[in-house]
């Protein structure tokens, strides 16, 4: 895997599994992870996040169950094709992101202005 790297925040209240799991659905949806590209090993990002191999193989799972990875023997892990209603996810998909967004800036202090502003920063320097 070449392009954007992969954290986890060991103090939020989401899982690892589900910080890598959302952030890699994240950056294959959006095309930033394109198809064929070639996923790190299971032991390869754990030792790279300090995590349990366990932990990144039940993010793999999930998200080979959702189709948006295969592995294959020899051949590694790898970005599956994704179906056209994949790639633009409609705002039923996206609330519970933003929520987890929302949940876990108000945990920080953030009231609803602030939150609303670092949503809009972070789009304003989007690629």
């Amino acid at each position: 895997m070449t392009g954007p790297a992969v954290r986890v925040d060991t103090a939020s209240p989401v899982p690892p599994y589900e910080q890598i799991r959302a952030q890699l659905a994240a950056l294959i949806s959006s095309g930033r992870l394109p198809e064929d590209e070639r996923l790190p090993t299971i032991r390869q990002l754990a030792s790279d996040l300090g995590l349990a191999a366990g932990t990144v193989a039940r993010a793999y799972r999930e998200l080979e169950g959702a189709g948006l990875i295969r592995a294959r023997r020899g051949a590694g892990t790898r970005v599956a094709s994704l179906p056209p209603s994949a790639k633009h996810p409609s705002p039923e998909e996206l609330a519970p992101l933003a929520r987890r967004f929302r949940d876990e800036a108000r945990t920080l202090g953030a009231d609803d202005a602030a939150i609303t502003q670092a949503l809009r920063s972070v789009l304003a320097d989007a690629d």
